[in-house]
């Protein structure tokens, strides 16, 4: 059968077709014994029985996109990153909460698809999947002509997860006197990249710029970091975990509040960790400020981990790279940052 007219109206169903052949071997490989669906499934089954082994299990859902970093792999012709960013990004966002990851959903849209293209989006989603012990379940690949910009792609997923009721990390226990260190970012992770393309945008990004090392290029498509072995490191070493955040769009200046409870708030000391340098570099050919630049980005704190006083010494101990960047204060739940 062909679909001649539906081709000439912008939309080609056997693209579609090519490109889940081409992303199944990927998707395969991050099954486990609970998927029972095959892919392309109207919907993905997965078997919940070991969650029965759970005292009191609790569901941990969560849904989110790349933002603009697509632009920039569409600038570069670089598609293997982003869906890595992607299911790292959701993995960070439950793990927050005190889940592990079950199974994940993908969503890639353009306006006219390239096979190749979205296979290669979707194995590095298949590639992270795997990193972190998750089921790429199932998702969707969309064809909308006029709706997407020709080249570029929108990129989401949603992720599921399970804790333990008892062992939700919510931010309650957060007090006064305890200490946050933070885990360092790669670079931007998914957040800033309206701000850092206008910024860079006369800087040639495929040559090794001086104030990096490495070329703009490989700075901003540095794939999101994934928080969950390092948590579970510290899990596995008896450290009581008072709260996590995952500094993403906003930075620290609106994700650290989202845990503090009432009349707590925090100050994070500049200086006291190392920013990677492509931070700088936007700044200073952006003409941002300190603040704002606070606001955008992560500026190298990638996951924050509040803890006792007393348990600093065994996070560093446990997580070498750990830094103590900040302390609880008495006060309205907001975030300052001294040195900006």
């Amino acid at each position: 059968m062909t679909n001649d007219a539906y081709r000439r109206a912008g939309v080609d169903i056997a693209a579609g077709t090519r490109a889940t052949e081409l992303m199944k071997a990927a998707v395969h490989a991050t099954y486990t014994s609970a998927v029972l669906s095959k892919t392309g499934a109207f919907g993905g089954l997965y078997d919940a029985r070991q969650l029965m082994e759970m005292d009191a299990p609790v569901l941990v859902a969560s849904t989110d996109g790349v933002g603009t970093k697509t632009m920039v792999a569409a600038k570069l012709g670089r598609w293997d990153t982003i869906g890595q960013d992607l299911v790292n990004h959701c993995v960070n966002d439950i793990l927050v909460q005190g889940a592990r990851p079950l199974f994940f959903l993908d969503y890639v849209a353009s306006s006219k698809l390239d096979p190749e293209q979205i296979a290669a989006v979707v194995g590095g989603c298949a590639i992270a999947c795997q990193a972190v012990g998750a089921a790429l379940l199932g998702g969707e690949t969309a064809e909308m002509p006029g709706v997407y910009q020709p080249g570029e792609i929108d990129l989401a997923g949603t992720i599921i997860g399970v804790v333990e009721r008892a062992r939700i990390i919510d931010g309650s226990a957060i007090q006064v006197g305890d200490v946050i260190l933070a885990l360092p970012s790669s670079g931007l992770h998914t957040n800033g990249y309206s701000l850092a393309r206008k910024a860079l945008a006369d800087l040639n990004w495929t040559e090794v710029h001086p104030d990096l090392g490495i070329s703009i290029e490989e700075a901003l498509l540095a794939v999101h970091r994934p928080y969950l072995r390092e948590i579970e490191a510290l899990w596995q070493a008896g450290v009581p975990l008072h709260g996590l955040a995952h500094i993403t769009g906003g930075g620290v200046i609106d994700n650290l509040p989202r845990i503090l409870p009432t009349g707590v708030g925090a100050v994070i000391r500049r200086g006291t960790w190392t920013e990677p340098s492509i931070f700088p570099l936007i700044q200073r050919f952006g003409a941002v400020t300190s603040a704002e630049m606070f606001h955008a980005f992560n500026m190298g704190l990638g996951m924050l981990i509040i803890v006792s006083a007393d348990q600093a010494d065994r996070v560093q101990m446990t997580l070498p790279e750990a830094r103590l960047v900040g302390e609880i204060l008495a006060g309205p739940s907001i975030v300052t940052v001294d040195g900006i």
